[in-house]
Parts: C-alpha cells; sequence; structure tokens
C-alpha cells in the first residue's frame, strides 16, 4: 500500500461528485467565482485584502477566521464582486479554447487580463468578459 503525504499549498482534485467540507467556510457560501487565494511567505490579511481591493475584515468573515494568523498555503476565499467570470487555466488550455468556452474573444481576454503574449500558465487566473 502506498501513502502520499500531503503538503501545505497542495492541490488536490477531486471529482464533481465528491461531498466537499472546507473548514473555512462552514455556512457554504463559496461559489465558482470567488477567488481562490493561496497563502504564500510574508502575506498577511492586510496584503491580501490590498491585492482584491476588499478590507481584512471582509476576509475574515466570508472564510470564518477566528485568527489574523495566516498558514503558508492556507486557502482564502475573496468573493468576486465583478461582472467578470474568474477562470483558472488548465493544463492544455489555450486563449482560443478558453475564447470558444466562453463564447468571447481571445482579443477582449488579452485585453482584460493585460496579457501581452499568448503564453499561459496552469493555475494562472483569468478574468473572462
Amino acid at each position: 500500500m502506498q501513502t502520499t503525504i500531503i503538503q501545505p499549498g497542495d492541490e488536490l482534485k477531486l471529482s464533481k461528485n465528491c461531498n466537499i467540507n472546507t473548514d473555512n467556510n462552514p455556512d457554504n457560501n463559496i461559489n465558482e467565482n470567488d477567488i481562490k487565494h493561496v497563502v504564500t511567505k510574508n502575506e498577511t490579511l492586510y496584503s491580501i485584502a490590498q491585492k482584491y481591493g476588499t478590507t481584512v475584515d471582509d476576509i475574515i468573515e466570508y472564510n470564518n477566521l477566528s485568527t489574523n494568523v495566516l498558514q503558508l498555503g492556507q486557502i482564502l476565499y475573496i468573493p468576486n464582486t465583478s461582472e467578470y467570470i474568474n477562470y483558472y487555466v488548465q493544463p492544455n488550455d489555450s486563449l482560443y479554447s478558453i475564447s470558444r468556452r466562453f463564447n468571447t474573444t481571445i482579443d477582449a481576454i488579452k485585453k482584460l487580463n493585460n496579457l501581452t503574449s499568448d503564453t499561459l500558465y496552469i493555475n494562472q487566473l483569468l478574468l473572462i468578459p
């Protein structure tokens, strides 16, 4: 029997039929357009709030945090109040395939995300018009 140890910051892929219980959000008010942020070294709630144009109090409330202390690799959800769709680039995605999936244009995606090339990275966050 082989065991795999899950490390902070690891991302798990689960089937859609999996019942997910998130410790940060017992009310299950997370939706697919929320921004998923993985805490990195030296980040604070304040710096994360500034990055996404929200407040520390909003992040604390939305994630049901009982402390301001963050852990490396901790996942926080930021409510998306934008009219755009958040999309995380998946393996084998291209601007063309993403534009077709969301019925938009490559140029519209590039302009909205300030992209100067067609290069994408897995897990890159794109805003989709």
